[in-house]
């Protein structure tokens, strides 16, 4: 998978489109990436029993998005790219297409 953790991306599509954050979390089977902070919903959750801490009410949550509808930022062109792989000293590394520069 071209995308890891940590990796700044970009979002293409949706309702977040154009914003850029931070992958919290990726999902291999299913293909979906987890942008912190971006792709947020509404979630109605009922209050808990009386003795604990956690209240009910309108909480935001993000939800995962499809790895196809992100495209990861170059550190320094600055731009979002297709990522190819190069053999480097016997490692395999991730380099930009436009900038030629290890990511």
């Amino acid at each position: 998978m071209k995308i890891k953790k940590k990796d700044k991306v970009k979002i293409l599509q949706g309702k977040d489109s154009g914003k850029t954050g931070t992958v919290d979390r990726v999902f291999e089977k299913t293909d979906e990436v987890l942008v912190g902070g971006l792709n947020l919903y509404k979630r109605h959750l009922k209050p808990k029993r009386e003795g604990d801490n956690t209240s009910g009410g309108i909480v935001d949550l993000p939800r995962p998005l499809k790895i196809s509808k992100v495209a990861l930022v170059c550190p320094k062109c600055n731009k979002a790219i297709r990522v190819k792989y190069q053999i480097v000293a016997d490692k395999k590394v991730r380099v930009c297409k436009n900038c030629k520069a290890e990511i």
